[in-house]
Order: C-alpha cells, then structure tokens, then sequence
C-alpha cells in the first residue's frame, strides 16, 4: 500500500484474466474515521485488507465503504469484505443502489455475455451482489469523513450511478472509471452507459481544479497536467458526441 498524501493511500489492483479495480483508502491517520473506496475483483479482498493491516491500520478504523460504481470489478471484493467489517456502511450512489437492493444485477455485469462468464468463472449465483446500501448517494454532498472534505460528484456516463470524489483542499481526484491518466475514458458501451453524458461528467469534471488523479485503473498521477480533462475530452469528442 502506497501513502499518496497524507490520508490517501494506494492499493494497487491486480489483475488476472478479468481487470482488479486499484482500491484507495482515505481518512487521516488518527482519526479513526476510515473509508475503503472501490472494494475490487472477487476473491482480491483478502489482499486488499492484508495490504492495509501490514501498513498497521487498524480494519476496526475503517468506517465505510464507498462504491465509485458497481461494475463487476469494483464490486466484487465487497461481499468478503464485509464479512471482515461488518460494521462499516456501504455508499452508493442511487441509481445503482436502487436496483441492487431490488437484485437487478445488470449494474454489475454490464451485458448478459460477461454475466454468463463470472458466473461461470467464480461459480456466482444470481443474488449474489444483492445489496442495501446504508448511504445512497445523489451527488453534490459534501462529506466531512477522516478530518477530511470531499464532495461527491455524479458523473454517469460509464455507468449511470459512477460518482467521482475530489478534495478542493488537496487538489485531488477519484474518479473511478469515467477518466484514466493516460488519455484514456472509460467504455460507455455497457448497461446504463451512454456517451454524451460521459462527455458532458467530462466536461464537468474539466472545471475542477486537479492535481493528483486516482483512477480505477492503470498509472496514477501526482502531476497532472494543466487542462489534462479537457484535453482528454477534446481527443474523445467526436465518439462522445
């Protein structure tokens, strides 16, 4: 696990013959207040815990669990480690919060083919990720969490719930899938997906003033450059259109 600022650190994902989400965890260190963001892929949960308690983070320190989206390899992790901190709430943003507590899956698994292929795979049964989330999410909250300020941002387009947080004070964002640091976006070819609402999460996230980005996936980056957003928007404009 890799300490990004102070109160932000990195678990890197790792994937396999199915992507592992990166996994972050925020909160100042005293505070006792952890959050566990973006559990990952099924059966990487004992890793993920194991990388924290060997940095010597208490798990009983860690107070929530939020959910950037719900796609198979940022949600698959969370029911084993929930099993390991069954106090910790579950955030999710409603639109996905909603039909997982109804057991609609089709958040998860994007398309019936991939479906067919985790079931498979991990031998997973339907109403396996059926959910109540403890927070459902809107966007636009402000959330005081670990001695920290982050505001959540609804950003559909990869998936209709994806929420980005980011930390006005450090610069910083998470942005789950919909943005990568290397010029790369998010696919908008799934259940609930749609470009032009990928464009306009885009160009609101363009408005932001970023530094450090934490994606889902791939390289992070500690020194964006300027207008990296609406540099990266620019190059996907016409499919996003």
């Amino acid at each position: 696990m890799k300490e990004v600022l102070s109160g932000i650190y990195f678990i890197r994902g790792i994937d396999e013959a199915m992507p592992d989400s990166h996994t972050y965890l925020v909160g100042m260190p005293d505070s006792g207040d952890l959050t566990l963001i973006d559990p990952g892929l099924m059966h990487k949960g004992e890793y993920k815990l194991s990388e924290i308690k060997r940095a010597g983070i208490e798990l009983g320190n860690i107070k929530r669990i939020i959910l950037t989206h719900t796609h198979f390899d940022h949600i698959g992790a969370l029911p084993e480690i929930r099993k390991e901190l069954p106090e910790a709430e579950v955030w999710i943003h409603r639109a996905e919060a909603e039909p997982l507590s109804r057991g609609d899956e089709r958040h998860v698994y994007g398309m019936e083919m991939f479906k067919s292929i985790c079931q498979g795979h991990y031998g997973i049964e339907d109403g396996h990720f059926k959910i109540e989330a403890d927070r459902e999410l809107n966007g636009d909250e402000l959330i005081h969490i670990g001695g920290m300020e982050w505001k959540v941002i609804h950003v559909p387009g990869h998936s209709a719930g994806s929420i980005a947080l980011y930390s006005e004070a450090l610069k910083t964002l998470i942005p789950g899938d919909v943005i990568y640091s290397d010029y790369a976006i998010g696919r908008f070819d799934l259940f609930g997906a749609n470009a032009r609402e990928l464009g306009q999460s885009l160009k609101l996230l363009s408005s932001l003033d970023v530094k450090i980005l934490l994606p889902g996936h791939n390289n992070i980056s500690t020194g964006l450059p300027i207008g990296y957003i609406a540099d990266t928007l620019r190059y996907w404009e016409r499919e996003l259109s």
